[in-house]
């Protein structure tokens, strides 16, 4: 059986985003992308799990070139449309146009640190974490994989609650939300308040992102780390860049260390589209 590091898994996708300001333009970008090239600057050993169109494989070319192995399964090419109606990054209406379909299972892995951050919100994959888990794998979880839920007719994205979600925490090791999910799912609109309800729903250990920066809560203590980035031209991508780097960190460093490094990686990568193309010595300069 192969073994990896971290293995990631989510549906590929591309589409058109339609900035406050300026010209829409076509992201080739979806979480398992931006979260995978991050964690593979770390130089761990890296595999990707995903779905895609055997016409858009062309895709994969960024995953290639940063060392991630690949294991592909056929299907469609998720494709979505992101508004920004204001300034403000963090609002933002999001649409699918085609789903990609459900990944509901994986090769035969060694057990190790798996992320989930499937984009194909028709679909719980609730099934699919519990088979994970009972094969002995430590799971991470993007909550916008289940907290973002489009309406069947319009394709519209909407934040609705998940009745599942205290299972999905005890669950995970490492959950990923922003802001906006984590109050959904709360009700809370303060980030430690957030962190606190969602600790004693037995999160492990708690990723929020917001525009500030991003706060981590692990074993009761919170950390929080500002973003750095001179620009906002790379938001798209923001928390799963920030979430890839911080796993791959946080194999062998410290929850601060980790957060302050994932911070600083994902500060460079909002300056420009796309995902994370610099060095670890770029990071470690923005870090200091």
């Amino acid at each position: 059986m192969d073994h990896y590091d971290i293995i990631f898994i989510g549906q590929m996708g591309m589409g058109k985003v339609v900035p406050f300001e300026g010209s829409p333009y076509v992201e080739q970008g979806c979480p398992v992308l931006y979260s995978a090239i991050a964690a593979s600057c770390l130089r761990k050993k890296i595999a990707a799990v995903t779905r895609i169109s055997e016409s858009e494989e062309h895709l994969l070319e960024p995953l290639k070139a940063a060392g991630v192995d690949l294991f592909v399964q056929p299907g469609e090419t998720f494709q979505y449309r992101i508004v920004f109606p204001t300034a403000n990054v963090d609002e933002r209406q999001s649409f699918v146009i085609r789903s990609a379909g459900r990944i509901d299972e994986i090769p035969p892995f060694e057990p190790c640190l798996v992320h989930h951050c499937c984009i194909d919100v028709r679909e719980f994959q609730l099934d699919f974490l519990r088979s994970l888990k009972a094969r002995g794998f430590r799971l991470s979880v993007d909550m916008q994989s289940f907290v973002l839920q489009a309406d069947h007719e319009t394709g519209a994205v909407h934040l609705k609650d998940v009745p599942e979600k205290k299972e999905i925490l005890s669950m995970a090791d490492f959950v990923k939300l922003d802001a906006a999910e984590a109050q959904t799912l709360t009700g809370a609109d303060v980030l430690q308040d957030q962190a606190d309800i969602l600790e004693s729903w037995e999160s492990s250990e708690t990723i929020i992102t917001s525009s500030g920066g991003v706060l981590a809560r692990s074993k009761g203590k919170t950390t929080f780390t500002k973003f750095t980035n001179r620009g906002t031209q790379g938001r798209m991508g923001r928390g799963d860049t920030l979430m890839g780097s911080y796993l791959a960190r946080r194999l062998d460093h410290s929850v601060e260390d980790s957060l302050r490094f994932a911070a600083a990686l994902t500060s460079i990568k909002m300056e420009s589209p796309g995902p994370f193309i610099g060095s670890i010595e770029d990071v470690i300069e923005r870090m200091d």
